[in-house]
């Protein structure tokens, strides 16, 4: 079958979340092929994080049908503007509507930091619905601890420059994407740090799951750690790649869609 490297975004299929706010899907591919639901991370959407780096070229390629998601928060999903809207249960609960919704089990998971962390609950929560996983750049602890939430939001309301290296990073990253506000990003960050979650990851899934991140990656040792708890985990180190580019990497592409491949 050929397939173009960039094929055509659809419009996206709305769902409607717990509590009713609109989440963007959008389907691809044969209705009785294997399917990947694919998330993406923190300040990114389906588009930019799995389309136009050529992972859903790829995945159609190899014979996959790809489910993409715009988290909550991104994309052409709802962006609420409280930080309660954004725990990771909610997360959690978004995808597993999503499958409810699509009728689709059970799936193959791709995600990418927080989508990665996301699905790191969903494949423990949800085991005979998750046959196996790629979970790049996977941090462990709070997700999106090192942002500095006041001087974001200092930012936000005020212009006030921002100088922790690190907050800058991710405001840039946030204002690359047309599609994102960066109010619903900053509280999205706040509401990782709300509820009775441990820090830790919780149980591990029993799936096989590959992680994968890139060797210049600040989280590169915690995800190395979050592998070696996995009972069937392997772990992949993308050269010459840091936390923002490892999605459009070759390799990372490669290796993750070898993985979905194997039964």
């Amino acid at each position: 079958m050929s397939v173009p490297r960039i094929p055509e975004m659809p419009e996206p299929q709305y769902i409607m979340s717990d509590e009713g706010f609109r989440l963007a899907t959008y389907m691809w591919g044969e209705e009785d092929a294997p399917t990947v639901i694919a998330v993406h991370g923190f300040a990114s959407s389906c588009r930019d994080t799995w389309l136009e780096t050529g992972w859903i070229g790829s995945l159609l390629q190899a014979g996959f049908r790809v489910l993409g998601v715009d988290q909550r928060g991104h994309g052409k999903s709802e962006k609420p503007a409280r930080a309660e809207e954004y725990t990771i249960p909610k997360l959690v609960g978004d995808i597993e509507t999503i499958l409810d919704t699509w009728m689709v089990d059970p799936v193959l998971y791709l995600g990418y930091s927080l989508g990665a962390r996301v699905g790191w609950h969903v494949c423990s929560q949800f085991e005979g619905r998750v046959e196996r996983a790629v979970l790049g750049g996977i941090p462990d602890g709070r997700p999106l601890g090192r942002l500095d939430l006041a001087q974001a939001n200092a930012f936000i309301e005020r212009g006030v420059p921002v100088t922790d290296a690190a907050t800058q990073n991710y405001v840039r990253l946030a204002e690359r994407v047309p599609e994102n506000d960066l109010r619903a990003l900053v509280a999205l960050a706040g509401g990782m740090r709300l509820g009775e979650e441990n820090t830790d990851l919780g149980d591990p899934p029993s799936q096989p799951v590959l992680v994968a991140t890139g060797s210049l990656d600040g989280v590169l040792e915690e995800s190395r750690k979050v592998a070696s708890l996995l009972p069937n985990g392997t772990f992949v180190e993308i050269d010459k790649r840091h936390h923002f580019n490892t999605p459009g990497a070759r390799q990372f592409r490669q290796l993750g869609i070898e993985f979905l491949q194997t039964r």
